[in-house]
């Protein structure tokens, strides 16, 4: 762990000294649940932030003729930009399409989203300027990511996200600190964290509700005034709660803008705020805005106010403020009232906001026509064409610098399904996991009914050579230590039930469906998704579809499909596992009187689960969305494929877990006979030293659970 220079712990890099390169070419899902997981750092490789230079340059020098740089977007892409206008066309491009909704996603899917997006953009179709590449790695690096909400992308791009991300990046929203479990574990006992995480998904992955945040300090920590009267910073509070800087204090008490205080946490204290006794000092920073003011034009100064001069009623006698006084309703800090606005019912960004950070910004008019007045990082030039900009530097908070938007970076930004991908690629992970761990458990559910190993021969797989399914079989005889020509077993059935006998042919299609996705996700991580995309010549621009991610949703709905057919088989050897007529043992493997129901319950579980399951496998690529005017008349609907393959996952953990815990018991009860098929000795030895041996009737909850934290342990014997 590390912390921001105000005091909030974040994920740190791998302190081993582990590189990711990013190279817009070679990027793998290892690679990048390494960066997601704070397990490496990221670096950029100069080659390839030489060829997003030249697509940049590239897209200057056409940017009249190109869609969403010289047009409208969607319906509007026959209507002209305004000359002049580009910057602001982009601002606005940013902030209408930041309308996402929903809960707050995991810190390990945004960030995933980060990496994916920063690969996508070094292979050098975008046309972005590096600058705001720089800032996504820095973002990485630094252990923060934007408030991003669940819903909003079709499959065609994720267009409310990455507005929401390109906001933060050019610091009109605020970055929040990774809360990852694990690194939260690192933490020493002597060195308690400012906050902890409750709960996880079963995933593992952290989610913004399960952070609780410290109690607020006294009231006196912060010297302030009374209700109705004005804030040391010069904002007047209301006696609903607004903060220094004029931000209304969302239910949980979060406040965005200037040196604030959020549940006992720092929120944006940067130079001039100074700590004292657990607390920040009323003092803010020293301001010297520009003449455009720090006013909302609705409500605030116009570009063109005098300033006003005089300390701030309610400051110290050391405040120094120079320029006109923010007053309620101005906030001084859109990204104040966009934050709180995505903070939501219930304050949901209060308990995510461990470290929110209000940006620096000012108001400047954007040269044009249109004259626009908009909000830019504190003491940026606002140009329409410049020279390729420098590599982004980490501000005086430890967060990465806000960038200023270019005229054709936001259709830049927003042309990919990032987060899809990214959230693809964890669920892709966490079902390789899964399988692999099946391996073990069918093995453990063979001995303990003492099956036959014919079906896994691997003369049968010989003859139909699918990937998969020899691969399963193969799994499973090296598990058990069998050969290739299993022997026939006398004195026992011809043979088993589909369970058993046709595991390798069912599970062998999620094992070939899972490594399909994993190639599809790999390839849309090191190739341009951009419309329109640069052509390396750097004469050329294409106008293309390639951000319909079909490939991608196709490839999640049959992973689910598969998913769903060797779950079926593990619920059915679960059932098996309790019939005495197949095991020779107590039925359900009770082991009290005749009437004990034992494992009996974990069938009900299993199917319970298994139902969840079945319900993720409608076809997301199925549905159908007709948008803009008509204009866009499909979706590939990837994204709620990506999600559906995380429940479906989640589902599967629970049932695999049941058949786990069943399959060990009746191991331990099973009297060792000469025509007995031996156990897997590494999985068992691994299973019993997790899993109660008792067999008296007794709660299975904690069974099962034991038995799902081992899932990942199994998958690498």
């Amino acid at each position: 762990m590390e912390t921001t220079a105000n005091g909030q712990a974040r994920v740190s890099p791998h302190r081993g000294g582990a590189r990711t390169v990013l190279d817009g070419t070679a990027l793998t899902v290892g690679e990048l649940i390494a960066l997601v997981d704070g397990a490496a750092v990221p670096t950029v490789a100069p080659e390839a932030r030489e060829r997003a230079a030249l697509a940049w340059r590239t897209a200057q020098a056409l940017a009249g003729r190109l869609y969403g740089r010289g047009t409208g977007v969607g319906a509007q892409r026959s209507v002209p930009v305004d000359e002049g206008d580009e910057a602001a066309h982009g601002l606005r491009l940013l902030r209408s399409h930041a309308g996402g909704a929903g809960a707050l996603l995991p810190a390990r899917q945004v960030r995933a989203m980060l990496a994916v997006r920063a690969n996508q953009l070094l292979a050098g179709g975008s046309g972005i300027q590096p600058a705001l590449i720089d800032a996504l790695v820095d973002a990485l690096r630094l252990g923060v990511h934007p408030a991003i909400n669940e819903y909003g992308g079709v499959g065609t791009g994720d267009l409310t996200a990455l507005a929401q991300t390109g906001l933060t990046l050019i610091g009109e929203r605020p970055w929040l600190c990774d809360e990852l479990a694990e690194s939260e574990k690192s933490l020493g006992s002597d060195d308690e964290p400012t906050g902890r995480t409750e709960g996880a998904d079963p995933g593992g992955e952290s989610t913004a509700a399960a952070t609780k945040l410290a109690p607020d300090d006294p009231p006196d920590a912060v010297a302030g005034p009374a209700p109705g009267e004005m804030s040391a910073a010069g904002a007047q509070r209301a006696p609903g709660g607004v903060s220094a800087a004029g931000a209304e204090r969302a239910p949980g008490g979060v406040s965005v803008a200037g040196p604030q205080r959020a549940s006992g946490v720092v929120a944006g204290a940067g130079a001039g705020a100074e700590r004292e006794s657990g607390g920040v000092s009323a003092r803010p920073a020293k301001v010297r805005p520009s003449r455009a003011g720090l006013g909302i034009p609705s409500s605030g100064p116009g570009p063109g106010a005098e300033p006003e001069s005089g300390p701030e009623p309610g400051a110290g006698p050391n405040t120094e403020w120079v320029g006109p006084s923010p007053r309620a309703g101005s906030v001084p800090a859109a990204a104040a009232a966009a934050a709180a606005g995505v903070a939501g019912a219930g304050g949901e960004l209060a308990a995510a906001a461990r470290c929110a950070v209000a940006p620096a910004v000012q108001l400047v008019t954007l040269p044009g026509p249109a004259a626009e007045t908009v909000y830019v990082p504190v003491s940026a030039s606002v140009t329409t064409v410049a020279p390729v900009p420098a590599a982004t530097t980490t501000s005086s908070t430890g967060l990465p610098a806000p960038v200023v938007l270019q005229p054709g970076d936001a259709l830049a930004l927003l042309s990919s399904n990032a987060l899809a991908l990214g959230q693809a690629a964890l669920a892709q992970r966490e079902l390789d996991v899964l399988l692999r761990a099946t391996h073990a458990v069918a093995a453990l559910s063979l001995a303990a009914v003492s099956g036959s190993p014919e079906a896994y021969a691997a003369p049968v797989h010989a003859l139909r050579p699918y990937p998969g399914a020899a691969r399963a079989a193969g799994e499973v005889r090296r598990l058990l230590g069998l050969p290739d020509r299993p022997p026939r077993r006398q004195g026992r059935r011809i043979q088993d039930p589909f369970g058993f006998r046709a595991f390798p042919q069912a599970h062998g299609c999620a094992l070939d469906a899972s490594e399909r996705l994993r190639e599809v996700i790999e390839v849309e991580l090191n190739c341009p998704s951009e419309n329109p995309l640069m052509d390396p010549d750097g004469t050329t621009a294409y106008h293309h579809g390639g951000f319909f991610a079909a490939a991608l949703g196709l490839a999640l709905d049959a992973a689910n499909l598969a998913l769903l057919q060797t779950a079926q088989l593990s619920a059915a050897r679960l059932t098996a596992l309790g019939d005495s007529g197949l095991t020779g043992l107590p039925p359900f493997l009770g082991g009290g009187p005749a009437t004990s129901s034992g494992t009996m319950i974990l069938e009900y579980t299993a199917n319970s689960a298994l139902a969840e399951l079945r319900s993720s496998t409608t076809p997301a690529s199925a549905g159908h969305a007709v948008l803009s005017r008509g204009l866009e008349e499909a979706a590939s609907f990837a994204g709620q494929a990506a999600r559906q393959t995380s429940r479906a996952t989640d589902a599967y953990t629970t049932v695999l877990a049941c058949e786990l815990v069943v399959s060990v018991r009746a191991l331990r009860m099973r009297p060792v006979q000469a025509e007995s098929l031996p156990a897997p000795v590494a999985v068992l030895a691994a299973a019993t030293g997790v899993l109660p041996a008792g067999t008296e009737d007794r709660p299975l909850t904690g069974d099962v659970a034991a038995a799902a934290e081992l899932l990942p342990q199994l998958a690498e014997l």
